[in-house]
């Protein structure tokens, strides 16, 4: 894909994805206020993605001649991505929104992701790392140590923030294996066609795991408040969110549009301290600096 300098009008689309990515893990933190799981969060979020994707998808079809079935051995696949990019993902990331924080999860989401995926790809594709990005890679993971300890080895005075910020720590990996493994099949098909297979199987999955909670009845006693949250979690973030990225993607290339999601944490830092009253310590602040310099150094051409 060709990468070319982005037009005003894409670069304001991408930074109203940002806004409501990035806002995203406070609207998430004001739901877990309101009473709800993590779990019923992600479902009930999911379950109505799923069905915008579905009828987004059906009027492509309409509109133009478009495949909506896939080949039967592409299946265990999908849902495999389902699991890693939907349900385990959400999962982990809401979970650790309630234990330690929106910006926490931003920072460790956000921003090991880019580094995971560069150091699977070159383990997966046997590349060479070059001396910047092993440098990059270093300081990524000094500033993630300062950020889950807080600058101490002593975790009894905050142990739900740090077993908090492990889940966290396992949704880059999950992101990154959803990221190279869903490559492949995104070649083969319309990305947004493998996007709405994987919200649709990502909601199904997690359906079952709210009926193993006994979370799901929490729908009949969702506040105004939380019916608010789960619709613009799965509007925005979700069905606009993708429309907005594959758009702006297919005008620019990949490049340009990825270097945006590096102001994510930025604005999920803001929205959490002015919306949920959130406080940084510095070691905080300094930690994310850190990972935010190694990601630069790791993913710059």
């Amino acid at each position: 894909m060709k990468t070319q300098a982005i037009s005003r009008f894409n670069a304001f689309l991408m930074l109203v994805l940002i806004l409501f990515w990035g806002s995203s893990f406070v609207i998430v933190k004001i739901a877990l206020k309101e009473g709800l799981t993590p779990i019923a969060i992600a479902t009930f979020r999911f379950l109505i993605a799923g069905g915008l994707f579905l009828i987004a998808i059906l009027i492509e079809k309409k509109r133009r001649n478009y495949k909506l079935l896939v080949e039967k051995k592409e299946f265990p696949v999908l849902l495999f991505l389902a699991l890693t990019g939907v349900t385990f993902f959400f999962t982990a990331q809401y979970t650790g929104i309630q234990m330690a924080g929106a910006s926490i999860a931003a920072i460790l989401v956000c921003l090991l992701s880019p580094v995971l995926i560069t150091v699977l790809s070159t383990v997966i594709f046997k590349e060479h790392l070059a001396k910047r990005q092993f440098f990059g890679i270093g300081i990524a993971a000094l500033g993630t140590f300062i950020v889950v300890t807080e600058g101490t080895t002593s975790f009894s005075s905050n142990r739900e923030f740090f077993v908090g910020s492990l889940i966290l720590l396992s949704t880059p990996f999950l992101w990154a294996t959803y990221s190279l493994l869903g490559k492949k099949i995104m070649n083969k098909y319309d990305p947004f066609l493998v996007v709405v297979y994987v919200n649709v199987l990502g909601g199904l999955c997690l359906l079952s795991f709210s009926f193993a909670e006994n979370s799901f009845y929490q729908i009949f006693t969702i506040s105004l408040n939380g019916w608010l949250a789960i619709f613009f979690l799965s509007v925005t973030c979700s069905l606009l969110g993708y429309y907005i990225w594959f758009y702006v993607m297919k005008q620019v290339g990949a490049a340009i549009t990825s270097s945006f999601l590096f102001a994510e944490p930025l604005v999920t830092v803001l929205f959490a301290i002015v919306f949920v009253g959130e406080e940084l310590s510095m070691c905080i602040l300094v930690g994310g600096f850190l990972i935010f310099i190694g990601v630069y150094l790791v993913t710059r051409k």
